[in-house]
C-alpha cells in the first residue's frame, strides 16, 4: 500500500512576526510520524511524509501534494494546540473528493476519543500507536475484522465502535541489570528520517543555531502533577530502551545526516534514572561521540547532583531545563510539583 503521512504548518496561525520567531528558535520533526513510517516500511508498504512546516507550505499546497500522490491511507499526528489545523487539512481533503480514508492519532485524539471523531476521519487511534499500526495495516490491507484491532476507533455502517486506549506493555526488568528499566523501547524500528527533510530541522543552541534531530531514551514520569493528562494519557508508566541501541541510533543518524550534530532527547525526565543516563554518557565518551555531537533535554531539578552533570558535559551535553512553573509555595503544592524550591537554586 501507498501511505502518506502529513503535517501540516501549525505555525501558520501565529501570525507573521510571530512566526519568524517562532521558526528562528526551532523546526522540529515529527519524530513520531517517522517511527509509524518505518514500522510500514517494515511491512513492505511504501511511505511518503509531506511536512508542511518544516518545508513551510500552506494548507493548499499540502493539500494539493496530498491529492497527487493518490495514497491507499493519509495519516495525521494530532496535539491539542494545532489539532483544529489538522482536522481544516482532513476536511478539506474530502471536499474536495479525496476518497482516501484519514487515520489521526496523537494525544488529544487520546484524550477526546469520540468527540472529535468528525466525518472527516475515518480511523483514530488511542494510546500508542506502535502498537495498534502493523496490526491495522495488515487487517485494513486484507479487509479483515477491525474489531480485533486494539485503540481503535471506525464506522461499522451506522455505528461507531470505540474501542480502549493500547498502551505498550513494559518488560520484565532486564536479568543483570542494575537500571530499573526493561528496554520495551528496543523493539521499535529506527525510525524513517529519510522521509522527512532532514536539512531543514535547525535549533538554536548556545553554540548557535545547528541542524538536529530529537531522540528518545524513555517515555513516562512516575510524578502526577494536576497540570498533566497522565490519567488519561498513562504517562506514570515509563518504559526504556538500552543505552546501546540509543547509541547506535545516533551512529545511524550521524552516518546517513552527517549535517546532524545536534540531539535533542525529549524524554519526559532524562536524568529519571541515574545508572542509565550515566551508562548513556559513559558510552558516548567511549565511542567518541562527544567530540562529533552535543545534546539537550529536561529534567527534574532534584534529579541532578555535581558527579553526574560532570559526566554529562563531558559526554556533550550542552543545555538542561528544569520545569520551573511557579515558585508560590501554596501553589506548587496544589500543583503537586513535589521539588522543593531550593533544590532549583542547587541544581
Amino acid at each position: 500500500m501507498n501511505i502518506l503521512f502529513l503535517y501540516p504548518h501549525w505555525t501558520g496561525d501565529y501570525g507573521l512576526i510571530a512566526r519568524y520567531f517562532a521558526r528562528q528558535n526551532a523546526i522540529w520533526p515529527p519524530l513520531n510520524l517517522a517511527v509509524l513510517g518505518a514500522m510500514a516500511e517494515k511491512q513492505g508498504h511504501q511511505v511518503s511524509i509531506i511536512d508542511g512546516e518544516a518545508e513551510n507550505l500552506t494548507e493548499d499546497q499540502i493539500l494539493n501534494r496530498a491529492l497527487e500522490q493518490k495514497a491507499d491511507l493519509i495519516g495525521l499526528t494530532c496535539y491539542s494546540p494545532f489539532f483544529h489545523v489538522n482536522d481544516s487539512l482532513a476536511k478539506r481533503l474530502k471536499e474536495a473528493g479525496c476518497k482516501t480514508p484519514i487515520m489521526a492519532g496523537g494525544p488529544h485524539i487520546t484524550i477526546m476519543k469520540e468527540k472529535v471523531f468528525y466525518p472527516e476521519f475515518d480511523y483514530l487511534f488511542l494510546g500508542e500507536a506502535e502498537v495498534t499500526f502493523p496490526g491495522f495495516l495488515d487487517t485494513f490491507e486484507k479487509g479483515g475484522d477491525l474489531s480485533k484491532v486494539p485503540g481503535l476507533i471506525y464506522r461499522k455502517g451506522n455505528e461507531q465502535i470505540v474501542g480502549q486506549a493500547a498502551w505498550i506493555e513494559p518488560k520484565e526488568k532486564v536479568k543483570g541489570s542494575n537500571v530499573n528499566d526493561n528496554y520495551a523501547m528496543d523493539e521499535f524500528p529506527l525510525p524513517a528520517r529519510h522521509l522527512l527533510p532532514m536539512k531543514k530541522y535547525h535549533l538554536g543552541t548556545i553554540h548557535g543555531r545547528k541542524h538536529f534531530t530529537a531522540i528518545q531514551t524513555k517515555r513516562g514520569c512516575p510524578w502526577t502533577c494536576i497540570f498533566c493528562a497522565s490519567a488519561v494519557l498513562n504517562t506514570t508508566r515509563v518504559i526504556t530502551r538500552s543505552p546501546q541501541s540509543i547509541v547506535a541510533e545516533i551512529k545511524d543518524v550521524i552516518t546517513k545526516f552527517p549535517f546532524v550534530t545536534h540531539f535533542y532527547f525529549n524524554d519526559d525526565v532524562l536524568f529519571l534514572f541515574e545508572a542509565h543516563i550515566k551508562e548513556v554518557c559513559r558510552l558516548f565518551i567511549s565511542e567518541g561521540l562527544n567530540k562529533k555531537i552535543t545534546f539537550e533535554g529536561a529534567t527534574r531539578a532534584n534529579q541532578v547532583n555535581e558527579p553526574l552533570m560532570e559526566l554529562a558535559k563531558e559526554a556533550g551535553l550542552s543545555r538542561l531545563a528544569f520545569g520551573l512553573e511557579t515558585v508560590d509555595t501554596e501553589m506548587r503544592k496544589t500543583m503537586e510539583k513535589k521539588v522543593p524550591l531550593l533544590d532549583y537554586g542547587k541544581a
